[in-house]
């Protein structure tokens, strides 16, 4: 009787919703319908990665209540500060890294279900087992940078030399750049110097590590590795292992990439740090049970942590975590719809799901920015959207934004809480400043979602950000909780 009550409620509450035609189930009765977007700190916001003196940041250490480790941790924006004059500048350069990251994903999906080896294409622009401790490191923004990535600082070799990588869940190679370098961008460290630790070993051709890698080659009995991407970055090196050092724990033996070739969009980092699903990635070969991140605002200097084997927090809001046959490198996540303002949008789970084929799904990206979805799924999104918020003031949309607002005269609005729906009826609450975003410094916001032709959906971490996301890899499962940074 209890449960009818509320179903009966949640009917007679939703039957004259302005957000049009949906599905309602029992949950949206205690879904948050509306809620509050404060406009003026988001546009403050917008000055800090312009204003922020690198020279003059305080470094302290941060606890982190899910870990016994204490480590110092240091922003992005404290090495180095944008080459952009303004922020919609800064928003463009930053769409358009983007857009180059998801073509990557997407046609990397795309040669795996059509059994095209990486090994056969080039790129556009020219072992051992470890029991892991409870280990975390630091997360900061590098959006400053334009990159829209978030690095870690981590130690390589012995001594520990550190370095920012960039986090990806999108990659499984572990690699940064080495001295000498035949080609190398410009990084906010000094080059990593092989010589000078005593920890660098080299990898011969017949190690599983080398014959894990896409692509490789052997000279003289060592192991050659390349990664390429997308948008037309590249690393080319040797494979080795190296100690690797994340805050006061050391991991030995861990199979990354000495790149002496090296070009692309890194914009500052040394390397990257691989937390994909693969065999080479770094929770793969510290045999880590679970490790989770939370992502800082992409324009704070604030920092929080990266954590392995740290326990699940209790009020997180789990879901299934997938695996694609063809491609073991995503984390797959088990998404059943979305909602706006508390009714359920009129679209098939079967948007959501893998195929037998291996197409379709949406997975979690700590690379992407903009949350990226099918298009007929994204237009069933904005257009409830866009009914929701009829009181406000629309304006031109900007690059891949179709729908845009101009807050320029206001301090807060209200707007339709956007909510991501998983099994047994779990629900998790999107803040406003997770799908409304300033894209100038003027008072222009934009819904952050975006259409995809591709049959890959991604959550990309301008809706992770302040969430700690947790990946339980030994029980399939993501978490999502709110405000644990």
């Amino acid at each position: 009787m209890w449960l009818l009550f509320h179903v009966l409620s949640a009917a007679l509450l939703f039957a004259s919703s302005p957000f049009g035609d949906s599905r309602t189930t029992p949950h949206a009765s205690i879904s948050v319908t509306t809620t509050t977007l404060d406009v003026s700190p988001s546009i403050q916001n917008t000055l800090k990665p312009f204003s922020f003196d690198p020279r003059t940041t305080p470094q302290s250490l941060i606890s982190s209540s899910s870990s016994s480790l204490a480590l110092q941790l240091h922003s992005r924006t404290s090495v180095q500060r944008t080459s952009h004059n303004d922020y919609k500048s800064l928003t463009l350069a930053r769409l358009e890294r983007d857009s180059a990251r998801v073509r990557s994903l997407s046609a990397r999906l795309d040669l795996a279900i059509r059994g095209i080896a990486t090994s056969d294409l080039k790129p556009l622009d020219s072992g051992s087992e470890f029991e892991a401790e409870e280990i975390q490191g630091p997360i900061v923004s590098g959006s400053s940078q334009g990159s829209g990535e978030y690095f870690s600082r981590v130690g390589i070799g012995k001594p520990p030399s550190q370095v920012y990588m960039v986090l990806d869940t999108g990659s499984d190679v572990n690699w940064l750049q080495c001295a000498p370098c035949a080609d190398c961008y410009q990084q906010a460290d000094p080059i990593f110097e092989p010589t000078s630790s005593s920890s660098y070993s080299p990898l011969t051709c017949n190690t599983k590590q080398c014959q894990s890698l896409d692509e490789s080659e052997c000279r003289n009995n060592t192991c050659l590795y390349e990664v390429s991407y997308g948008d037309g970055s590249y690393t080319v090196g040797d494979f080795v292992t190296e100690t690797v050092t994340l805050g006061s724990a050391s991991v030995d033996n861990i199979a990354i990439g000495c790149g002496h070739n090296n070009e692309g969009l890194f914009v500052g980092a040394a390397g990257l740090l691989g937390l994909g699903g693969g065999s080479l990635s770094f929770p793969s070969q510290i045999n880590a049970s679970t490790f989770s991140y939370c992502l800082v605002d992409r324009d704070s200097d604030a920092t929080s942590t990266l954590e392995f084997d740290s326990s699940l927090p209790p009020n997180a809001v789990t879901a299934p975590l997938l695996r694609n046959h063809e491609l073991d490198t995503f984390y797959y996540l088990g998404l059943t719809g979305i909602s706006v303002g508390g009714d359920l949008l009129p679209i098939s789970e079967t948007a959501f799901k893998i195929d037998e084929s291996g197409n379709g799904g949406i997975i979690v990206d700590s690379g992407t920015a903009v949350t990226r979805l099918q298009t007929e799924t994204y237009n069933a999104l904005r257009d409830a959207f866009v009914r929701g918020t009829r009181a406000l003031s629309p304006t031109d949309g900007v690059a891949l934004f179709d729908t845009c607002y101009d807050f320029s005269s206001r301090s807060s609005v209200e707007v339709p809480t956007v909510s991501f729906h998983f099994p047994e009826g779990k629900v998790l609450p999107l803040p406003a400043k997770n799908y409304l975003i300033p894209v100038d410094s003027n008072g222009t916001f934009c819904f952050a979602f975006a259409p995809t032709s591709s049959s890959l959906s991604i959550i990309g971490n301008v809706q992770q950000q302040g969430t700690r996301v947790s990946f339980n890899l030994r029980n399939s499962l993501i978490g999502f909780t709110p405000n644990k940074c």
